[in-house]
């Protein structure tokens, strides 16, 4: 394959068929709001795993909208990318003009932009006003919703695992059943299988892998949340504590993500990074709640020869011998709590939060990047929080510290310099000494220790369906970090252009990073450039859509490597009732360095994000049949052949041959 001289960045700056801009298309189509996931994904790392959650969360979401005229302040923060301006604006609009006849009312308030107006539709609902008050029990079992879905992913092809190695078949499967009654009540349970692991067998005697159970009561009185089960909470903005919604860079240039707190129930596939015990939050006066929560929960680790942990484990992957070996053979046990007060745009809160290991978490600190990591069996770490919001500026920020006796901070200001332009600044700095086992926040290093930075992110609307959106973000690690022996620097920029007219929609980006990283000797240390760049084109023709879309990328490390992809996506709504999707793109790639995300639509629940190198094309077909308001049935079929290769992946997940077809199949009944 001919490469580009590296010397030419790659001016192809990138788009898409308008993450938000095609009503028409949302109201007629599922899930319209999954552009906007994936184009935020296809710049972040898109190997990560909180963009499941993510999905999961706004899945949920969708399915159980906010109802905002009978909603709470802390109803509307379930929004997750609203901040907390726009639910102060929405909350004083509700107040003023309630009730809402409209969603196009949503337009009077002006910290709602045209997108995030058209994408705030999938997720809210305007019913008729009703007492505010927790739902008598008969009502609940009446007029409670019950949602089954059952899903499965059916290889038609052979790894070397499934002969010899992975203990269970090669099918992956899940259920799932929700009970739900508006924002007061979710109870429910999930169940999930890996391909490869043991169904009723081997270490699942139980049936599936992983279980999910929970239940969840809202707004009873001085009791505003209790959970009881699998849960994942959120306070501050996460330097303590984080298991929540995590979105990143690039949503975070649009202002995404709430800064608020947070206590979800656990009802993904995920199987890690979530709590199971008890957690509520509880209004002690008016403006100031206290939260408290308590968990206990197996977990997968890797032990040394002493039986102490080297690793945690968060991949929750059991199918061969070795890996079921370390299912559940730790635990933790955790606790803590959060005092939150507000008063109009001021907010400040405190939190306190501890863990037990039931054994010595002693990681391999013979490399100078793991020096710092986690170590010992008790640990605990506090917090500040604090912000205030304005009518055209907001700041926020959190400040920590714990067992390890070093700081973490972390802060930010956006500010509205006229009705068209937003900017934003976000400091922060992660002492190398600094951990917390469930802290998440905004990073570049992957965690949040050894880093200080400034990130400044810019949106002009300069009409009602045009955006320009950037960033940069400076940071600096001072501790060696792994492939860099020596403190180091990384540059990330990011420039986006989108835009409707008529029926035609476009999105244009083009996003750089550099990284120093060891050269060949690791000697000293040198850059890694990778420039990422995408263009597409999209039409709306009513009972049709259609999306044209190219992506580029180019990495400069050691070598230079280019890659591209060309890929066309139409779906079609053939009757109210039955629709599909078909997708078809060729990639060509140097190497993985170089490889591309891209984005399917696939099941409920299910966020499709494959990554492609090498040569070869993928298609797929994708048909939902709602046969009733109760009752829709999705099929998918996704093929990828391979030009340069006889066989795919290595080790168990080899499969000897230069393609490979999968077909899912998922019911989901309403009653």
């Amino acid at each position: 394959m001919k490469k580009m001289p590296h010397v030419v960045p790659i001016l192809t700056l990138s788009i898409i068929v308008l993450m938000y801009a095609q009503t028409s298309f949302a109201q007629k189509y599922p899930h319209p709001w999954e552009s906007l996931l994936s184009d935020v994904m296809a710049l972040e790392d898109g190997e990560t795993v909180s963009w499941q959650e993510t999905y999961d969360i706004l899945c949920e979401l969708e399915q159980h909208p906010v109802d905002l005229n009978n909603a709470t302040r802390e109803d509307i923060e379930t929004v997750p990318f609203l901040n907390d301006r726009q639910v102060m604006d929405i909350c004083e609009y509700l107040y003023k003009y309630a009730p809402m006849k409209s969603l196009g009312e949503l337009a009077m308030i002006e910290s709602l932009d045209y997108y995030q107006r058209e994408l705030l539709k999938h997720f809210v609902i305007l019913g008729d006003v009703s007492e505010k008050h927790f739902p008598a029990l008969q009502n609940i079992m009446k007029y409670g919703r019950h949602e089954f879905v059952a899903t499965a992913k059916i290889p038609c092809y052979e790894r070397k695992g499934d002969n010899n190695g992975y203990l269970g078949y090669p099918y992956r499967h899940s259920v799932k059943y929700t009970f739900s009654y508006g924002q007061y009540i979710k109870a429910g349970f999930l169940g999930s299988q890996d391909a490869g692991e043991p169904f009723f067998a081997g270490g699942n005697t139980a049936g599936y892998d992983f279980y999910s159970f929970y239940a969840q009561m809202r707004n009873m009185g001085r009791v505003k949340n209790i959970v009881v089960g699998r849960y994942k909470a959120k306070f501050g903005m996460g330097l303590v504590m984080n298991n929540n919604f995590m979105m990143g860079k690039v949503a975070t240039s649009q202002q995404f993500g709430s800064k608020t707190s947070d206590i979800r129930v656990h009802s993904s596939r995920m199987e890690a990074n979530y709590m199971q015990g008890v957690a509520t939050t509880i209004r002690v006066v008016k403006g100031l709640d206290a939260t408290a929560f308590a968990s206990f929960r197996y977990i997968d680790a890797t032990l040394n020869k002493d039986s102490t942990i080297a690793t945690i484990l968060k991949n929750g992957y059991h199918r061969t011998p070795a890996e079921m070996g370390k299912k559940g053979n730790s635990s933790i046990a955790a606790g803590g709590m959060n005092m939150s007060f507000r008063h109009g745009g001021l907010h400040m809160g405190a939190t306190a939060a501890f863990s037990h290991l039931s054994r010595e978490l002693r990681p391999d600190v013979s490399a100078l990047f793991r020096r710092f990591h986690p170590s010992g069996k008790n640990f605990w770490n506090i917090s500040i929080d604090y912000g205030y919001t304005a009518p055209r500026w907001q700041v926020s920020g959190e400040t920590a510290t714990g067992k390890c006796g070093a700081v973490a901070t972390i802060n930010t200001l956006s500010y509205c310099l006229t009705d068209d332009i937003d900017i934003m600044a976000l400091q922060r700095f992660y002492s190398k000494k600094y951990y917390s086992l469930f802290s998440e926040s905004f990073n570049e290093g992957g965690r949040v220790q050894n880093e200080s930075g400034i990130y400044l992110g810019l949106n002009w609307h300069p009409s009602a369906t045009f955006r320009i959106m950037g960033y940069f973000d400076l940071v600096y690690f001072p501790w060696p970090k792994y492939q860099a022996a020596f403190a180091s620097h990384a540059y990330d920029g990011f420039v986006q252009a989108s835009g409707s007219m008529e029926r035609w929609s476009f999105v244009a980006r083009y996003r750089v990073k550099i990284r120093e990283k060891n050269n060949q000797k690791k000697t000293a240390l040198t850059n890694k450039v990778e420039q990422r760049g995408r263009i597409a084109v999209g039409y709306d023709g009513g009972m049709w859509n259609t999306k044209t879309q190219a992506d580029v990328t180019h990495v400069s490390y050691k070598q230079d490597d280019f890659g591209y992809m060309l890929s066309e996506t139409l779906t079609v709504k053939l009757t109210d009732r039955f629709s599909f999707t078909a997708n078809m793109a060729y990639f060509n790639t140097d190497t993985f360095d170089s490889r591309i995300y891209t984005y399917e639509k696939g099941p409920l629940y299910t966020f499709n994000f494959p990554s492609f190198y090498g040569e070869g094309i993928r298609y797929s077909l994708f048909a939902r049949a709602d046969f009733s308001k109760k009752v829709m049935v999705i099929v998918k079929t996704a093929v990828t052949n391979y030009f340069d290769r006889a066989s795919i992946g290595t080790g168990l997940q080899k499969i000897a041959h230069s393609s490979m077809t999968d077909v899912e199949m998922q019911l989901r009944m309403k009653l």
